[in-house]
């Protein structure tokens, strides 16, 4: 009986052993995870807060494209963080004595005494396969912080080889001289306009200012040499445009900016009709983009004002709407709002070019089965430059102010025998058509049909006589109820044009070559 005993009691305290370090194993991962979680929610708190009080551009990496070395320890870094504006790199550990010690490049500074621009020198870090300026060799190839680049003109220079520069400290602003704006320069007509001394001192943030304070710089450099590149969507480019009217408004005509785009958005419509392509991924080095803009030329644009009243709402404001790409009423616009409402609830899903296509394409294929959109020439007029149309049976019309529509189709143009010439972006003309549904807009894309061409005209009018319908205006959708649509010529935009290289995916090069011949 007592041996008995003690195996139940050996056993019981065996049990209750394992049950305590399986405990042990199961709690203590948990609160590791959960205390670095929280460590880690504070370290970016109290990061953010050391960077909006900056005057350097730091962003936290701990993935660097190439051996980095700290500008202040001159060790290896593993997890640090690297100035966009001066391409000073730090440790953790050393970020705010790098903030303290190493000056960020100014924007606006006095000249020196012979009224030139010094070099800005930081050391360590160059590119790969940087060029000493002296002895034409290699730089930047020890594995340690060496060798100096200047952030004006780029030039890169060995240790040794700094004193014998042929310049001195002289800087002429590199390759891209003419897309620089010297900070002698602005430092002095801002004195001669009595400014705010630290009005234009940082880079400004479009997260926080709108654009239009940033175009307001444009005010203080010679007529006519501004160049703007937008780096984002057809909406971003939108935004800028709207804020470019509003320096009309102000009668800042001559200090207008001519516009080019990066491309980062889901379509690309408008970037595609000027020649900078259908989507921008890092594939061309940031210096042959400056390149581009160098050598792109200057063609006007056409803008439209999409007002919208709504039936028995006599007494209220109607809605108006800039437009650059087109309005359209339909399946596309269905697809858009589909799109735009989920992205609403989960924007963080929506962060691929990709996966944005992959949702469109979901919504439309629910809408070749739904066909929520039929009977639309039942529910609309549509009438071109005062003249009624007779519509077919159609569930969409699309009005066209350039070349591409739908993430890169030529739609007014078509395929096969029914080819139609180019459209243009300053004519003063919009083209109209109609579609039959969410599948035939696939056939468009894909080029196995042509629209239905319903006509060109200056002003186009529509009237929804009943139910909502989806609409939008540059990929900006909205349901809509009962009512009046006039689009009218708003003014002309100043783009920047890229003909070097061929943006549709078709190798019809002749049709290429018209379309850069019209703009021309």
């Amino acid at each position: 009986m007592e041996g008995d005993e003690g195996n139940r009691d050996q056993s019981s305290r065996e049990e209750w052993t394992l049950l305590f370090w399986t405990t042990l194993a199961v709690v203590v991962p948990v609160i590791i995870t959960l205390w670095c979680s929280v460590q880690r929610s504070k370290r970016k708190i109290h990061m953010k807060d050391f960077f909006r009080k900056s005057k350097h551009g730091w962003h936290c990496t701990d993935l660097f494209n190439k051996p980095t070395y700290c500008c202040v320890c001159q060790q290896h870094i593993l997890q640090g963080a690297v100035c966009d504006c001066c391409g000073v790199c730090a440790d953790e550990t050393c970020l705010r004595r790098a903030d303290r010690s190493l000056v960020c490049k100014e924007i606006m500074a006095p000249s020196r005494t012979d009224g030139t621009l010094a070099h800005r020198w930081v050391r360590g870090n160059v590119p790969l396969c940087s060029v000493c300026a002296v002895c034409k060799e290699q730089c930047g190839n020890q594995p340690k912080l060496c060798d100096f680049r200047c952030v004006w003109c780029q030039t890169t220079v060995h240790d040794d080889c700094k004193p014998s520069l042929s310049d001195g400290e002289r800087c002429e602003l590199g390759e891209f001289r003419s897309l620089i704006i010297p900070p002698h320069y602005l430092h002095h007509v801002n004195k001669l306009r009595r400014r705010h001394p630290d009005e234009y001192s940082k880079v400004f943030d479009l997260s926080e200012l709108p654009p239009s304070k940033a175009l307001q710089l444009c005010t203080l450099l010679p007529p006519g040499s501004v160049r703007v590149l937008v780096c984002g969507g057809d909406g971003t480019v939108g935004w800028v445009l709207d804020a470019i009217d509003t320096m009309k408004l102000k009668g800042q005509d001559q200090f207008i900016p001519r516009v080019m785009i990066l491309p980062l958005g889901t379509g690309n419509d408008l970037s595609n009709s000027l020649g900078w392509g259908s989507g921008y991924a890092g594939e061309i080095p940031v210096e042959q983009v400056l390149r581009n803009i160098l050598e792109a030329e200057v063609v006007k644009m056409d803008r439209w004002k999409v007002q919208v009243a709504s039936k028995g709402l006599y007494f209220r404001k109607p809605k108006v709407l800039s437009m650059n790409n087109y309005f359209s009423v339909g399946p596309d616009a269905l697809m858009a709002l589909n799109f735009h409402t989920h992205r609403e609830k989960t924007p963080s899903f929506f962060s691929s070019r990709i996966i944005n296509k992959a949702v469109y394409f979901m919504y439309g294929t629910k809408d070749c089965l739904v066909q929520e959109c039929k009977d639309l020439d039942k529910r609309i007029e549509l009438e071109l430059d005062g003249e009624r149309v007779a519509l077919p049976s159609l569930e969409g019309i699309i009005v066209c102010n350039i070349g591409y529509w739908g993430g890169g189709c030529r739609l007014w143009e078509g395929m096969g025998d029914e080819l139609y010439p180019p459209t243009r972006l300053d004519d003063g003309l919009l083209e109209v058509v109609g579609v039959f549904g969410s599948f035939h807009c696939a056939q468009i894309q894909v080029k196995m049909a042509n629209p239905v061409r319903l006509g060109q005209a200056h002003t186009v009018r529509l009237v929804l006589k009943t139910s909502r319908m989806p609409m939008q205006v540059d990929g900006e959708p909205w349901a809509q109820g009962p009512c009046t649509i006039t689009i009218t010529h708003k003014t002309q935009a100043f783009m920047l044009y890229h003909s070097a290289e061929q943006t549709d995916d078709d190798d019809d090069e002749s049709s290429t070559s018209e379309a850069e011949n019209d703009y021309k």
